[in-house]
């Protein structure tokens, strides 16, 4: 497979896998609180979120977006968690909360997660790169 065509699967994998990985957020806090939250999905993810999460009977609401980090790649088997936001959809404010999830792939499960308000994100991040994205990693 050649290098372009090998950079295209990847990106292809990558993207279902983050998909994936962002539904199994959604079902497992539905299961986990009994159905009392309800989680909804974005059709055009332009403003960097991903689910919006809400209680039942309840206006408030939280928009997540959601870094998902597999099992099966070289940082998460070194027991590094490593991602980016882009620069270009990342406007930290109240209301929106960056969640990191480390996802089990052979179980199909979440592994470990951080859930961090957007400003707060934005303080621990590095600068940004020349590629526009910001930086951030747990050990």
């Amino acid at each position: 497979m050649g290098t372009e065509s090998a950079y295209l699967s990847k990106s292809e994998a990558s993207a279902r896998m983050g998909t994936a990985a962002e539904y199994l957020v959604a079902a497992v806090c539905i299961l986990a609180t009994a159905g009392e939250l309800n989680v909804s999905t974005s059709l055009v993810d332009d403003e960097g979120v991903d689910l919006v999460f809400h209680r039942r009977g309840s206006t408030a609401t939280l928009a997540v977006q959601v870094k998902a980090r597999m099992s099966t790649g070289k940082h998460f088997q070194d027991g590094r968690i490593l991602t980016d936001v882009s620069v270009k959809t990342f406007r930290p404010r109240p209301g929106l909360d960056i969640l990191v999830v480390a996802v089990d792939v052979e179980r199909g499960a979440i592994d470990t997660a951080w859930l961090v308000p957007s400003p707060v994100f934005a303080e621990m991040v590095a600068i940004p790169t020349p590629r526009g994205s910001c930086g951030f990693q747990r050990l």
